[in-house]
């Protein structure tokens, strides 16, 4: 991923003591940049994933740089090196008088859940977390989720249309990072259209329980091309790069997730794409149009929240045709209770 001029800004901020949890400093990494035309201030916390994803951390700062640009918000990361930099983190934007304070991952849901119970007057949203299964379901906090299970259904029947049409055994799999509401909601989906695609399709999977060490998710993916898999589909943010780059050295189809990642070559079949950036854009701008409020707010293919990315060219156009037929019909409301979880 190319570096935008605001990542250019980066500096090791050092937290005075009181300002981060437990009296103790931050050695979050951040990134600063201001504009005019508001006086708002928005922090966003990424996962240990960091910025340098090239999907979900990522896709949230560049929601962050539209709301600069668009909305004129000043705004600052803290990237976090570990889990226990979480609370620190989300907590210093609110000690400091930030209008919104955005975590990014279902590994940020405890912290979150702690800081906006410490500090009710403070407006806190998350991506991938529901505001009402958090233990004390805190008023001041907007979760933004996602109908992953609808776009891991289309590239999973690409896929499964990919494999019946070579000859073969037919077999996929996937890679989650860990067994989370939102990684099994891609997966399940994706284990779905394959099957509606080829009902004798068989579909792997297997967690690396990291989000980071792309060797972890390579060696996975390297074992289930070796029971035969022809299509490989990462849910496990920067690890995933590593399950992707197994799908290039042996030769069969990659599936990226959250961003298009088509980038990465032509190994790339497609994307199951999840717009991260319109869900902390749109979270902003209720702040900045003084309508936010607690709860819950869901993207699906209806409202583009989510959708496929590019489709390699080398995908016959019948099952491109195919695809996009799906499509129209979970957006009609013809494909329904599509799974949500892994069994």
């Amino acid at each position: 991923m190319k570096k935008s001029a605001a990542l250019l800004g980066v500096l090791v901020l050092l937290i005075a003591a009181g300002c981060g949890g437990g009296g103790k400093k931050s050695s979050a990494n951040t990134t600063t940049a201001t504009t005019g035309g508001s006086n708002m201030k928005v922090g966003l916390v990424t996962d240990i994933g960091g910025l340098n994803d090239r999907g979900f951390n990522h896709l949230s700062f560049l929601g962050l740089q539209r709301a600069q640009s668009e909305l004129g918000i000043e705004q600052r990361v803290y990237q976090a090196k570990s889990t226990q930099e979480y609370v620190p983190n989300l907590s210093t934007f609110a000690r400091q008088g930030y209008d919104l304070t955005i975590g990014v991952g279902f590994t940020e849901a405890t912290a979150i859940d702690t800081v906006a119970t410490n500090f009710p007057q403070s407006k806190f949203a998350i991506v991938d977390v529901d505001q009402t299964e958090e233990p004390h379901k805190p008023a001041n906090l907007l979760g933004l989720l996602f109908k992953e299970q609808e776009t891991g259904y289309l590239v999973g029947y690409l896929a499964g249309l990919e494999e019946k049409r070579k000859p073969g055994k037919d077999v996929i799999g996937s890679v989650g990072g860990q067994k989370q509401p939102p990684v099994d909601r891609f997966i399940a989906g994706y284990q779905a259209g394959a099957k509606a695609a080829d009902p004798g399709i068989t579909v792997l999977n297997n967690y690396s329980e990291d989000f980071s060490d792309q060797a972890k998710c390579k060696q996975i993916a390297l074992n289930q091309i070796e029971q035969g898999a022809g299509a490989i589909f990462q849910v496990a943010g920067g690890c995933g790069l590593g399950a992707l780059d197994a799908a290039k050295e042996k030769g069969v189809w990659g599936i990226g997730v959250d961003a298009d990642q088509s980038f990465l070559g032509p190994h790339i079949l497609t994307s199951a794409v999840k717009r991260v950036d319109t869900a902390v854009f749109d979270a902003i701008k209720l702040v900045v149009d003084g309508k936010f409020k607690g709860g819950n707010i869901t993207f699906g293919l209806k409202d583009n929240g989510v959708g496929i990315g590019k489709i390699s060219p080398k995908v016959p156009k019948s099952e491109v045709a195919k695809v996009m037929q799906i499509r129209a019909d979970i957006i009609a409301g013809k494909i329904k209770n599509i799974p949500t979880e892994v069994k």
